[in-house]
């Protein structure tokens, strides 16, 4: 593609943002983009940072960029009329093959369910100061905002999330004005590769906290139901909407998963002081920069536990009504995750295990399971008969295997150092 047609595509997109239409459509990025920015990117980018300085910076950003690209392709195939795990079960016959992958997609989700709900115990705690066991049955009745949200359709949910990333950007604008980190050290650790026995866990964490399995499976559900609500679109104008709506989001989250980590690294890495616990996190930042700094953390944490909570509960429906033929409301599926994420948090609470340890080996099991949402991805939307006009071009399925590939060999250099296969 020469310039003069780039220059013209990046006007038309451009221009996306001047129409009625587009912002009555824009949303769906939004609801995605918070599982870029959950607790588990807290847990994660906060030891990194407090443990690392700014070494796995480029992680971050590799990381969003890989996450953007594969969103684009879930969101493609909703506008295409499927959603992901609607494709999985009507491409596999055997029945017993699909019920054996909705076991594993529901491990994914309770994985991600369990970062999230603990992100919202552990805001709780902090903010009033109630013992976590009690914060976590608080943390359960987060089913009541969902419902209330979306009773009678996703637009409302929209508005909310508009709120949740508002206060989460904006509290970490604060804290990064307040930290001031090296503007030098930055730029250096973006461009740098750095991995080491050390830091490979956490450098898969943070890959498992941002390029999320249940975010690649909601997004093409959300937008096979936005098509519906918007049937007078074309599927031209849907995929200008998409690419917008998708960057935009994903940028936001990019930018404050990398600030996340970056305010750890100026605030805990370079005082020389340790920071193993959340709880540790919150109350180092009074003495070092206020009261302010430690409140307006916990809001955030809240806001982003809820936030990402909501997607989680969202892609976990996706993945039940696609795969399976159970019925269940939204209620009961979001009352029978809480019970069962309840039970290892209180179990971590009686044997005094760190929340912020179960943060980061929580998003290194995500890490492990992407491959079971991205292969089908990358396989059916290139799939013509599947996609019709918006089946991938061929170099849009290369980048994807290629960032498989990326991801699949850093969870295998983890399993192989784990198994003592390789040295550190």
């Amino acid at each position: 593609m020469d310039i003069a047609n780039v220059l013209k595509s990046f006007r038309d997109h451009a221009a996306v943002l001047s129409t009625r239409s587009f912002w009555a459509f824009f949303g769906t990025g939004l609801i995605v983009s918070v599982a870029y920015m959950d607790p588990g990117n807290w847990g994660t980018s906060i030891s990194a940072g407090a443990e690392f300085n700014y070494d796995l910076l480029w992680i971050v950003w590799m990381s969003s960029a890989f996450a953007m690209l594969f969103q684009y392709m879930s969101g493609k195939m909703g506008i295409a009329g499927f959603s992901l795990a609607e494709v999985v079960r009507r491409k596999w016959k055997d029945k017993r093959l699909v019920f054996g992958y909705w076991l594993l997609a529901e491990i994914a989700i309770l994985a991600t369910d369990l970062a999230e709900f603990l992100g919202i115990a552990v805001a709780l705690t902090l903010l009033f100061g109630i013992p976590l066991a009690h914060a976590a049955l608080i943390a359960m009745l987060d089913v009541v905002l969902l419902l209330a949200l979306t009773r009678k359709s996703f637009r409302p949910l929209e508005y909310a999330f508009i709120l949740f990333v508002s206060v989460i950007g904006l509290g970490y604008v604060y804290e990064l004005f307040i930290t001031k980190p090296s503007l030098g050290l930055i730029a250096t650790h973006s461009i740098t590769p750095l991995l080491n026995g050390d830091t490979i866990l956490y450098a898969v964490g943070i890959i498992g906290a941002t390029v999320m399995p249940h975010a690649l499976f909601v997004h093409s559900w959300l937008l096979k139901n936005k098509m519906k609500e918007h049937g007078h679109l074309d599927q031209k104008t849907m995929m200008k909407y998409h690419v917008v709506d998708n960057v935009g989001s994903l940028l936001v989250a990019g930018l404050i998963n990398a600030a996340i980590l970056i305010m750890a690294a100026a605030a805990f890495y370079q005082s020389g002081i340790p920071v193993a616990t959340i709880d540790d996190a919150y109350r180092t930042l009074t003495p070092l920069f206020g009261s302010m700094a430690s409140f307006v953390f916990a809001i955030a944490l809240l806001s982003a536990g809820i936030a990402s909570s909501i997607t989680g509960t969202l892609a976990g429906q996706s993945i039940m009504e696609s795969l399976t033929d159970f019925k269940l409301s939204v209620t009961m599926r979001r009352i029978i995750t809480r019970v069962i994420n309840v039970i290892p948090l209180l179990v971590a609470v009686w044997l005094n295990i760190e929340p912020l340890q179960i943060l980061v080996y929580s998003q290194v099991i995500l890490s492990l399971m992407i491959p079971l949402p991205l292969l089908p991805l990358i396989y059916y939307s290139a799939d013509k008969k599947l996609m019709g006009e918006l089946v991938n071009k061929k170099i849009t399925t290369f980048l994807a295997a290629i960032f498989a590939v990326i991801i699949i060999l850093f969870d295998a250099y983890l399993i192989a150092q784990t198994l003592g296969l390789v040295s550190g």
